[in-house]
């Protein structure tokens, strides 16, 4: 995988159609702007064309083209960056017109994760996305893909040349498809010996940067990396944790979510996300200092029904409460409880904590019964899987008093 091909200071004109709300789309080119810096590269300035909708030909108009052709020579840019995914004609016709080295947002994202991802199947996820974008672009690109070069936008796993045959391409994709199926059937293998002495699992979501690996680290002790940077973390990770009435649970770190996340990359990563599917529970961590808090919160929720996971508790973690006004309220009507907290100074984690116990709690079943000595390894599981309230040594066996999952069928 080549990670070495970005140029040091990199600059980069951002360029958004406007086809209403024009406060959005400027919105949106700050979030590309931190996106482009996650990169490695600099903003050289940003422009936003209002249109009824993007040009078919060139994104934002022949007019503005030759404008942005210009300030590219100005400004000594180094190529121009577009906050939609460009068809390849449109790409291919902007680079004409500027005569410059045009990407698009989607290419932008898709080079972050590429330098982003550790794991071999997040390397291997990144690459199915990258082929198959490159895959829908072979026809027509022309000089447009021959000016990327080298830098941002390029990196990933080798670069794609135009005479490549799209049948090696094809080729390319249904190997990797394969190898990604096996890497799920293994992890599917290992989600059912984990159900066989059930942990309860809680799936950290949110949008990216709003604080989820910071959070991860502050229940569990653990020291992942957590960066002010979008996408800091790509590969799940999960770590278990003590609740403070001794309940353990298996807290699991997911990639961020974002506007616009390009479809290809939902797909490719359905595998890494669906490990939500399967929690019991959902913290959906947002920033509560981020201006554009209530939109990365209708993201979040959007991206979990298109990838159909529903029917899980969601407990709304408002994180950087630090930052905030102690007077400022937030709800979240579609959780079914929220809490305010700041994961960096650690305030709000003990109530936290108490609300996973509650929720996890009341989904789980209470028992009071006496277990033969002849089942004491029972005992052990229960000592693991739920909440022992108390146990006492009996003539008969082990008298047990607690909480536990439905799914250990203990009666």
């Amino acid at each position: 995988m080549n990670t070495d091909t970005t140029s040091a200071n990199e600059k980069y004109i951002l360029v958004a159609v406007a086809t209403g709300d024009e406060d959005a789309a400027w919105d949106s080119l700050d979030e590309l702007a931190d996106l482009l810096d996650t990169a490695g590269g600099t903003v050289s300035c940003q422009v936003v064309q209002n249109l009824d909708h993007p040009d078919r030909a060139t994104y934002i108009g022949k007019g503005k083209a030759l404008e942005l052709r210009e300030m590219v020579s100005i400004q000594e840019a180094d190529g121009i960056i577009c906050d939609d995914e460009l068809s390849a004609s449109q790409m291919r016709n902007l680079s004409e017109l500027t005569d410059t080295k045009v990407i698009d947002r989607t290419t932008l994202i898709l080079d972050i994760f590429a330098s982003h991802a550790k794991t071999r199947e997040g390397r291997l996820q990144v690459e199915i996305a990258q082929q198959k974008y490159r895959y829908a672009r072979l026809r027509g690109m022309g000089e447009a893909l021959s000016r990327l070069g080298a830098g941002i936008g390029t990196r990933g796993p080798g670069e794609t040349k135009l005479e490549t045959d799209r049948r090696v391409i094809q080729k390319r994709i249904s190997k990797l498809s394969d190898e990604i199926e096996a890497m799920k059937r293994a992890r599917d293998t290992a989600r059912k010996k984990r159900s066989d002495s059930p942990l309860p699992a809680a799936a950290i979501v949110g949008y990216t940067n709003a604080g989820k690996s910071t959070l991860l680290n502050r229940l569990t002790g653990s020291d992942m990396l957590s960066e002010d940077k979008l996408f800091a973390t790509l590969d799940p990770t999960t770590r278990a944790a003590l609740l403070p009435d001794g309940q353990k649970v298996l807290f699991t770190d997911t990639v961020g979510f974002i506007n616009k996340l390009p479809h290809n990359l939902v797909d490719a990563f359905r595998s890494t996300l669906e490990e939500a599917g399967y929690a019991d529970i959902i913290l959906h961590v947002i920033d509560a200092s981020d201006p554009q808090a209530e939109m990365h919160r209708k993201v979040v929720y959007d991206t979990l029904r298109d990838l159909d996971i529903s029917g899980r508790p969601v407990i709304t973690v408002w994180n950087k409460a630090d930052l905030i006004s102690k007077d400022e309220v937030f709800r979240d009507f579609d959780s079914d409880a929220s809490v305010r907290i700041s994961a960096r100074t650690g305030e709000g984690i003990g109530d936290l904590c108490e609300t996973v116990a509650k929720i996890l709690r009341e989904n789980r079943i209470f028992i009071d019964k006496i277990i033969p000595y002849s089942e004491a390894a029972l005992v052990a599981r229960i000592r693991t899987a739920g909440q022992l309230i108390s146990e006492e040594y009996e003539e008969n066996g082990i008298h047990v008093r607690a909480y536990v999952p439905a799914s250990m069928n203990i009666h």
